[in-house]
């Protein structure tokens, strides 16, 4: 069974899980919590349940249609992602065997409750999009001075910490400076997130590039573990949504980098095609089958190139 949930402007369906209570719904994922306490003993401390749907965002707004399997590729390319990195990080079980409901298994992961900052963690590794339209105006990237002479794509000489304020669902988020991250969090975190934001990216960018993938930017986010007061990585990590991946082969600086994510999407939404104005308030229309179809091909394709394994 399934119930609307009216989630930030946008109706969404969420599942009823035996024994999880929903609490929460976002662009992708749906949150719940254990309603049994027997759950709550066999994981052994306060934990949530991440559902990631075949939900679909574009231009700040949650499509009608969806990317079928999105939310398991989301999730298993996450797991991978996981044992990858050395952080520490919130999952405790993706598995029947673990705790996670047969209806929602391989798009699911038993968490860590998690008491997260209010600071997207970005890193960049090139110059391109909200980074690139800065860069244009100012020669700087979230205040940091960067070189003349950069382009689209131009890789930097190291890796950027910068963060972004997080934004209610349907608005943009704001990019901000790593003074604000101090004023929001304290010198010791702040220079925490950085350091676990670029320590991440760097290992990810390597592991990606003998891949034959370019990662341009991630972004991450890292909560506080109630139980051991440790800053840990949670959400999702190193996915078509949260980053940007390029195909090493085709990577040209000075355009526009074809990306293993919801291009396809964004590209027929602004298309004459499509027949709809992304600066009015009016809705996305529903995608063609093809674009669909053309969405979900790219996700398993970079999830397959990542990880070395066939999407089943």
């Amino acid at each position: 069974m399934t119930e609307g949930i009216p989630t930030g402007g946008f109706e969404t369906e969420t599942l009823e899980l035996p024994g999880w209570t929903h609490v929460y719904s976002g662009k992708v994922r749906d949150l719940y919590v254990p309603a049994d306490e027997a759950i709550t003993e066999k994981i052994g401390q306060e934990c949530v349940l991440v559902v990631a749907s075949d939900r679909i965002s574009a231009y700040d707004h949650v499509l009608s249609s969806e990317i079928p399997d999105k939310g398991r590729v989301l999730t298993q390319l996450s797991l991978w992602w996981f044992d990858q990195l050395d952080v520490e990080h919130h999952v405790l079980a993706s598995t029947v065997e673990g705790g996670v409901p047969a209806a929602v298994e391989g798009r699911a992961m038993i968490c860590k409750k998690l008491d997260m900052f209010p600071v997207e963690c970005i890193a960049r590794g090139y110059l391109t999009g909200s980074g690139l339209v800065e860069y244009k105006e100012s020669r700087t990237v979230c205040n940091i001075p960067l070189p003349e002479g950069l382009v689209d794509g131009s890789r930097l000489e190291k890796a950027l910490f910068t963060p972004s304020a997080k934004a209610e669902v349907g608005e943009h988020d704001v990019n901000i400076t790593y003074d604000d991250v101090v004023a929001m969090v304290g010198d010791d975190i702040a220079a925490r997130l950085s350091e676990l934001t670029l320590k991440i990216y760097t290992r990810a960018e390597e592991i990606a590039r003998e891949r034959g993938i370019i990662l341009a930017d991630t972004k991450v986010e890292f909560g506080i573990d109630a139980a051991t007061g440790i800053i840990t990585l949670g959400d999702e990590v190193l996915t078509p949504d949260s980053s940007r991946f390029w195909d090493a082969s085709t990577y040209a600086p000075g355009q526009s980098q074809p990306s293993y994510d919801k291009q396809y999407v964004r590209d027929w939404l602004t298309s004459a095609e499509s027949g709809w104005d992304k600066s009015s308030d009016t809705p996305p229309p529903a995608l063609p089958a093809e674009v669909v179809e053309r969405t979900r091909a790219r996700y398993v394709e970079a999830y397959e190139k990542l990880t070395g394994r066939t999407f089943a």
